[in-house]
């Protein structure tokens, strides 16, 4: 048995969507734990949470299943596929969202998940295609389907590191795909017309002081002490960042 099964989808929720999907989950292995990871990914916007999911998906143990569904090519010609990357398996669509996992990973393979007999929703692959199989391999099952060429899956005009935002949390506070640790240690980032020194954490910086730090998870993320960074410099989802030194 998988030691937990994990959610990362830009599904919300709100709605009869993750209930459904933990559903189909709880019937196919029963007893697995049900992670909540991410459920408010940028909605249909499979780059940004490629540098999300390399980011945060290593902090699991090896073993794990990571549902991860981004998918605003559900029922087009997109293949469904199972990746195992350095010990976990990914369960969701090719369209890029394991890019940077397989890309990183030590070792990495693929699976081509074939379709079901059965009809399923054209529109809810999450529930109908991708939970029955990230269940199978949470009970033990191997992947089914035939291996994949190790080079099925690349985007190779996507960037190691991804200079925007990528993510905005409840607070406020804005991540980045770009990995802290490749960054100088006096590098400061300009965004929206601001160039930003970087700190340790919040306490170290001024009220209402915008500035960035390297998150728990090893993202650069920017953010106002006391404050929104996403009202004070207007980000959203997209906007560029640029290394200074």
């Amino acid at each position: 048995m998988a030691p937990l099964i994990v959610l990362f989808t830009d599904f919300g929720l709100e709605g009869p969507y993750i209930g459904q999907v933990k559903t189909v989950l709880h019937g196919t292995a029963p007893g697995v734990p049900v992670i909540d990871l991410f459920s408010d990914l940028p909605a249909g916007k499979p780059q940004p949470a490629a540098y999300l999911l390399a980011a945060y998906g290593p902090w699991f143990p090896p073993g794990t299943v990571i549902l991860a569904v981004v998918d605003p090519g559900v029922g087009g010609p997109r293949a469904a596929v199972v990746v195992e990357a350095d010990g976990r398996w990914h369960v969701g669509p090719d369209n890029g969202l394991f890019e940077l996992v397989a890309r990183r990973a030590g070792r990495a393979g693929s699976w081509q998940i074939p379709r079901p007999k059965e009809a399923i929703s054209a529109t809810f692959h999450g529930r109908d295609l991708f939970a029955p199989v990230a269940g199978q391999l949470a009970r033990g099952d191997s992947p089914a389907g035939r291996l994949r060429p190790e080079d099925v899956l690349r985007r190779p005009d996507w960037p190691d590191d991804l200079p925007e935002i990528a993510y905005i949390d409840r607070f406020g506070n804005a991540m980045t795909g770009l990995r802290a640790a490749l960054l100088p240690d006096h590098a400061r980032l300009a965004v929206a017309g601001q160039v930003l020194a970087r700190r340790r954490t919040f306490s170290d910086a001024a009220a209402g002081e915008a500035f960035w730090y390297e998150n728990s998870n090893g993202l650069a993320e920017i953010a106002v002490n006391a404050g929104r960074a996403e009202v004070a410099l207007d980000l959203v989802i997209g906007t560029p960042v640029t290394i200074l030194p």
